[in-house]
């Protein structure tokens, strides 16, 4: 599975400032209680004051600290210095310059307000295990899945990791449910059902289509052959005993992507694939089918019903 599902909006949105933020926004992340402006107020000059509060406010903010504090917006510059009672907001530049001093700074606010490393494996842990349920159950894009791991890191006091960090750790913890997927559902049919299912796969003789493209292609026309040939398409598909199988423990939204999946590759394709993906998308698509095929057939009865209705009435 790829890492690069970052769309450009959200690479530059991430751990930076997108624009200026709106005013529910400054309320909510830089605004200075009395804690704040008494731990600010330690600090010697100007310049350290307003740097330390920037340094504070943005990691609130964005979840990480800015090696440039002059790319902190110039409301949030602004809003901040009238708090700290500081009308020379060109004191920034000399704070800029001094990167032990950054440092220290950053180092006191993780301690002072109980930030994490992304690093502490129990954070990691946690994080993926809400990931992998999430990823699991409902097969939640990697974007959607991105977002809301820079939300719960920010929200728990858990310094963002790089990017492709975070991405990759989506990307393998999706490719561990979609492993999980196969083999369980390959785990379903029995050996007898899985040989069956293999000749699927198989183009009979004197025939230029396996059974496996016949099936996925449900009826074009309105008529009673059209009707029968769906009936047997269903019949057909009965005879896998896909109903007798325990499907309780996949989760219909992974099992329905998987078939959907299956219903637009090609026969060869899946003919490659390892044994155990193989069969987990024969089930899949088999499962599906045999209800998509028996929809088929019914609305090409109601259809069929409704035109002889319709020229009796005419008729009449």
């Amino acid at each position: 599975m790829t890492t690069e599902f970052l769309t450009a909006e959200q690479k530059a949105q991430y751990g930076q400032f997108p624009g200026e933020p709106n005013d529910v926004q400054l309320a909510r992340y830089f605004h200075l209680d009395e804690a704040d402006q008494e731990l600010i107020s330690r600090r010697r000059g100007d310049q350290n004051k307003l740097g330390f509060a920037l340094q504070l406010t943005a990691v609130r903010f964005l979840g990480t600290f800015l090696s440039d504090i002059s790319l902190v917006p110039a409301n949030v510059q602004i809003l901040v210095a009238q708090q700290l009672s500081i009308n020379n907001r060109d004191v920034l530049a000399g704070y800029a310059q001094r990167e032990t001093t950054k440092r220290e700074h950053a180092a006191l606010i993780r301690e002072h307000y109980g930030y994490h490393g992304f690093n502490d494996p129990l954070w990691v842990f946690r994080l993926s295990r809400l990931l992998y349920a999430r990823a699991w159950i409902s097969n939640e894009r990697p974007s959607l899945m991105f977002d809301f791991a820079t939300a719960w890191l920010i929200q728990r006091k858990i310094l963002l990791p790089g990017a492709s960090t975070l991405s990759r750790l989506i990307t393998e913890i999706r490719a561990r449910t979609v492993n999980r997927l196969w083999l369980r559902l390959s785990a379903l049919p029995t050996e007898t059902q899985k040989d069956k299912l293999e000749t699927l796969l198989q183009i009979p003789e004197g025939k230029r289509f396996s059974r496996f493209d016949r099936y996925r292609k449900g009826p074009v026309t309105i008529s009673g052959p059209a009707f029968n040939e769906a009936i047997e398409r269903y019949r057909e598909l009965q005879t896998f005993g896909m109903q007798t199988l325990d499907f309780t423990h996949i989760p219909p939204v992974r099992l329905k992507t998987l078939a959907r999946h299956a219903g637009v590759i090609s026969m060869h394709k899946i003919a490659r694939m390892s044994e155990d993906k193989r069969v987990a998308v024969l089930v899949a698509f088999v499962k599906a089918f045999e209800i998509i095929a028996l929809d088929d057939a019914m609305d090409v009865l109601d259809l069929l019903i409704t035109d002889i209705a319709g020229a009796a009435k005419n008729l009449g």
